[in-house]
């Protein structure tokens, strides 16, 4: 119980508790060698446990509430995941039921029925070529795919090249890599809607992660605007419900998002947003920009050193959520 001591003295209950959301993307049923930092089916059921163990998970609606009047419990978290990936209903769902555990779902609504975010079109591009990928004709490069070790630096290398150009542009680039390499991508890797509303009848909570995933700072406020109501919208008529939780896309303040879009995003009325800045949320933070972390380690003790370590600097430091970093463009380009 040495964890569970520990944890209620850094993580106290009352208006001194740090509220602890994880945030996930991918659960795999097994092993990928292109996706080696996403968990599988069986570390996610040891990392439910890990939770389950040490810690009092909430609802994230429940934490929230909490978290702004001062009563959450010691020991508090609560367990997120992005995007909307398909796995979520197939290999997490299950997992969390299993544990008897709630996690929040933010959903990119306009992925879901078919669809596919550009990272994967890259990544399952790689996938299913095993010569040099010649992309010269786009200005990219030639590229290495005859091992997994190859591939997985190629994938790294376009998604870098290409994750902060502009929305438009960066669909049509990797639309364009995918027809040059002869491939055919998959259409089964996010949710149907179907499935959003069976895990919400699961008891799960679904919140927006906007329409298509765009660099919020890269876009106009109107254009955001859009994002925030379109998705919103769709999920409320799908649910039949409110819709309160929004996380912004990857998230990082300062370099996704800026504090026009943290009030954008608190004038389209959502309780509370998620960033992807590292710490331990506490009650004096912005409830439009709480922050999430999630260990990267795989052994139980590491793991759980890392949550403690969140816990302690959030506390030292008094972490804000939104920390402006210093970055000369918003453009980052391939060279």
């Amino acid at each position: 119980m040495m964890g569970r001591a520990l944890f209620s003295v850094l993580s106290p209950q009352g208006p001194q508790a740090r509220l602890s959301v994880l945030i996930f993307h991918r659960i795999l049923p097994k092993p990928d060698p292109l996706l080696t930092g996403e968990p599988d089916a069986r570390e996610f059921d040891e990392i439910l446990g890990w939770m389950k163990s040490w810690f009092n998970v909430l609802p994230l609606d429940d934490a929230v509430v909490r978290l702004r009047e001062g009563r959450l419990p010691s020991r508090a978290a609560a367990i997120t995941f992005d995007d909307g990936y398909q796995d979520n209903y197939t290999v997490a769902l299950p997992a969390l039921k299993r544990h008897g555990l709630s996690a929040t779902f933010f959903i990119s609504t306009g992925f879901l029925d078919g669809g596919r975010m550009w990272n994967d079109s890259v990544v399952e591009t790689v996938r299913r070529i095993d010569c040099e990928l010649n992309l010269e004709s786009l200005g990219l490069g030639r590229f290495l795919t005859s091992s997994y070790a190859e591939k997985r630096q190629t994938v790294q290398l376009l998604l870098g090249c290409i994750k902060y150009l502009p929305h438009e542009d960066r669909l049509a680039l990797t639309r364009r890599i995918a027809e040059v390499a002869g491939v055919s991508l998959p259409l089964d890797l996010m949710m149907t809607s179907e499935q959003v509303r069976l895990m919400r009848r699961e008891g799960m909570l679904i919140g927006a992660h906007t329409v298509s995933h765009p660099i919020l700072l890269g876009c106009d406020r109107g254009q955001v605007s859009i994002e925030l109501r379109e998705s919103r919208d769709y999920l409320q008529n799908l649910l039949q419900e409110r819709v309160g939780l929004f996380a912004y896309p990857n998230g990082k303040p300062g370099v996704d998002y800026g504090m026009e879009d943290v009030n954008l995003v608190r004038q389209a009325g959502f309780d509370a947003a998620f960033s992807t800045a590292w710490a331990a949320a506490k009650g004096t933070d912005d409830l439009h920009q709480l922050p999430r972390f999630t260990p990267w380690d795989r052994q139980r003790a590491r793991f759980g050193m890392r949550m403690a370590v969140n816990l302690l600097q959030s506390a030292r430091k008094g972490v804000s959520a939104y920390t402006v970093p210093k970055v000369s463009s918003l453009r980052k380009v391939c060279r």
